[in-house]
């Protein structure tokens, strides 16, 4: 009798538009019967960013998922069943996973990882999200000591980490954020010189005050606005690198920035990156992200949401801010499975 899975299919394409119910189709499927060097894993944790509706848009050669395929996520789970010679059950492990409870995957694409304190990390700061920040400032940011930073999103998940490494390197620091309690976080918690509230500040104004010789670097999550009021700013040499533009996600015609001509006279750059084009060297860079975190150099802050049932909802939070640090997704309990696994 073959295990059945629970999952969410994708159902419509949010192109130029928000997400929405439709988008998205919750079914119980039969898993397929294991291959060589395949294993089924039940979920434990999924964790979610905004690249998901860029997933969710792409088709053709580009797509993560087709209409009716589960939807992707980077995942943590355990090995029930293997037929793979590098992995056993009982394991855990981190990688390419679906919105399911219970899915096969190919042993050669996940990493074994201790269960630990860190497990959700390896989802956040010692995940995806600490690569992207990790990379792109190793390759195109070129932090130096003494530079003053500007982060945007700086409370959410990669935001954070890029505000963290930052420091690390001897930077000043000034994160981007909506909200006093993500504003207060960032300087009690993470430390760093200075937030502003872009709810209830007008950014450049800010940027003005604190920044009054230029910024030598940007890390951007956002665009828009955001965006621009940095590049008026540019320190001579500035670099400026493009992680994100959730400010564009949902807008059938985004417009590029006014300021960016501020480049040319200021001898700036301006750089898009993706971080799967480093994939090679993730495993040095986890090992390093996790020894900072167990250094106590950096924290690993998660947004827990609870069940499968709401992952929808959960994915659309972060498009209006609803997340405060990374967001992840709890399909289950890593207690619960030694139990499960026996019922299954």
């Amino acid at each position: 009798m073959s295990r059945m899975s629970k999952r969410w299919v994708v159902a419509g394409r949010p192109i130029g538009r928000p997400l929405q119910e439709s988008d998205f189709r919750f079914e119980e499927a039969p898993l397929p019967a294991l291959a060589e060097g395949q294993v089924v894993v039940r979920v434990c944790y999924l964790g979610f960013e905004p690249a998901i509706k860029g997933w969710m848009e792409s088709k053709g050669k580009r797509a993560v998922s087709e209409i009716g395929e589960p939807i992707f996520s980077f995942g943590v789970g355990e090995v029930v069943e293997s037929n793979s010679p590098r992995l056993q059950p009982g394991d855990f492990v981190v990688g390419p996973m679906r919105w399911q409870d219970y899915l096969v995957a190919a042993g050669h694409t996940l990493e074994k990882i201790d269960r630990d304190e860190w497990l959700t990390a390896h989802l956040g700061v010692a995940g995806i999200s600490g690569f992207t920040a990790y990379f792109g400032l190793e390759k195109i940011g070129r932090p130096f000591p003494g530079d003053l930073a500007v982060v945007t999103s700086a409370a959410g998940a990669v935001g954070a980490a890029a505000c963290q490494i930052l420091k690390l390197a001897g930077c000043r620091v000034i994160g981007v954020a909506g909200g006093p309690e993500k504003c207060g976080w960032l300087e009690s918690e993470l430390g760093i010189a200075a937030a502003i509230d872009y709810k209830r500040e007008d950014v450049g104004a800010a940027l003005d005050r604190l920044a009054p010789g230029g910024i030598d670097l940007m890390f951007d999550n956002v665009g828009g606005d955001q965006l621009n009021e940095v590049l008026g700013r540019l320190a001579y040499g500035g670099r400026v690198v493009l992680c994100g533009g959730i400010s564009r996600y949902e807008c059938a015609s985004p417009t590029g920035p006014a300021n960016y001509f501020s480049l040319v006279p200021q001898n700036g750059t301006m750089s898009g990156f993706i971080a799967g084009t480093y994939a090679s060297e993730f495993p040095v860079a986890r090992a390093r992200l996790l020894r900072w975190l167990r250094e106590g150099k950096m924290q690993s802050k998660i947004d827990v949401t609870v069940g499968l049932e709401n992952g929808p909802a959960a994915l659309r939070g972060i498009f209006v801010g609803a997340n405060f640090g990374k967001n992840v997704l709890e399909v289950a309990k890593p207690d619960s499975f030694l139990a499960a696994r026996g019922a299954c």
